[in-house]
Order: structure tokens, then sequence, then C-alpha cells
């Protein structure tokens, strides 16, 4: 194989395996930000391991074996970034095998249907949030507050709970997440109107940080 093959194959794994980013960024809302770049090179690395086991099976197991040695600790948290991972591979060996075809077709095929599955404007539904909640040490959280939490989220979790302001309010940190159709100000809202209720925040939960 020419030194302008193989150049060929792998310019093309860059071109493509940029618009696999660029598809990933505009039908991810929040993501981690060194991720697209990934995608980019994980394309072009999967050209040159292709271009190198060839249709040598000697080669491929020589790969696997190599590969096991290295320990990777980065966990993709999210099952669609998962997709974008294999995306992008199965990019990166079309492209080291000459079969260019294969990736843009695959590109479109997939490019529609994650623009056709990408969350609308103002569905929050399935969003990861942190609930931090402020009341007075008379109040339970496990009554009506905890009930008008429920009519918003599919799920509940206490994490932290501490007095405040020595010892005259009791603060309470949950992680939630919405039900689809609802908005995180219409559950502040309905917290603040609930007695005894001195302050409320919720913030979304970054792709990247850990369940606790």
């Amino acid at each position: 194989m020419s030194p302008a093959s193989v150049l060929g194959r792998l310019v093309v794994a860059v071109l493509l395996g940029a618009v696999v980013a660029w598809i990933y960024r505009k039908t991810r809302a929040e993501h981690v930000a060194t991720f697209p770049a990934t995608l980019v090179l994980l394309a072009v690395l999967i050209a040159m391991v292709t271009q190198v086991i060839g249709d040598s099976v000697a080669r491929a197991f020589s790969l696997v074996g190599a590969l096991s040695i290295v320990r990777f600790r980065t966990v993709v948290r999210d099952t669609q970034d998962t997709a974008f991972v294999i995306f992008a591979v199965v990019v990166g060996m079309a492209c080291g095998a000459s079969d260019p075809r294969v990736a843009l077709i695959g590109i479109v095929v997939v490019g529609v249907a994650a623009f056709a599955m990408k969350p609308r404007g103002g569905d929050h539904g399935g969003q990861q949030y942190t609930l931090e909640l402020r009341v007075s040490s008379g109040q339970v959280l496990d009554g009506e507050i905890a009930a008008v939490i429920d009519t918003f989220v599919t799920g509940r979790r206490l994490l932290t709970i501490g007095t405040a302001r020595q010892g005259i309010a009791l603060d309470g940190t949950y992680s939630v997440q919405l039900r689809a159709g609802q908005r995180p100000e219409d559950l502040v809202r309905a917290l603040n109107r609930l007695e005894g209720i001195q302050n409320v925040t919720l913030a979304a939960r970054p792709v990247d940080e850990p369940q606790g």
C-alpha cells in the first residue's frame, strides 16, 4: 500500500470523524467538552488499525493482546455517548478498509436518526438535577414537601441533610430526575409556595458528574 493511499484514508477518516463529532454536538445538550475531539481521534486511530491488520488474523489477535494490557479507567456514563463511540469506530473501520461509501451512508442514516430523536426545546424530562432545600427546623422533609417533589420527578434520593443558621433551619439535598413535560421552574415555584420553605435551589447535574 502506497503512502499516498494510507494518507488519503486517514484524511477521509479525519473529515468523516469531524462530521460524527458535529452530529454529536448538535444532538447532545450536555456533554464532556473533550468528547467530540475524542470521537475524531478515535475514527482516525481505528482507520490506522484497520490498515495495519489488513487480512491478517495473526495481526488482529496481536492487537487484541496489546490492547488488553492497557487499562481504560474512563467510564462512558451515558448510553447515547456509547452509541457515538461505536459510530466513530465503524466510520474509522470503513475508512481504513477503503470503503468510505459505507461510512457516508451510515453517517446520513445515523445522523437523521439522532436529529429525529433529539429532545425538543423545553423538554427537560429525564434530566438529572440536584435539589437543595432549606426549611424551618420544625418542618419534616418526608411530608408535604416530599409529596410536592414527587409530582414533578420520577426519582428522588436524599443525598445530605443537616442543620443551618445555628440550628434554626434544616438543609436537605436531593438527587432528582424530572418527569417528561415538567419544567424546573414549576417545581421551584411549587416548593416556594409551601409553608416553612426558606430557600430552593435546583441545579442541572453535569453528564460527567458521579451519581454519589
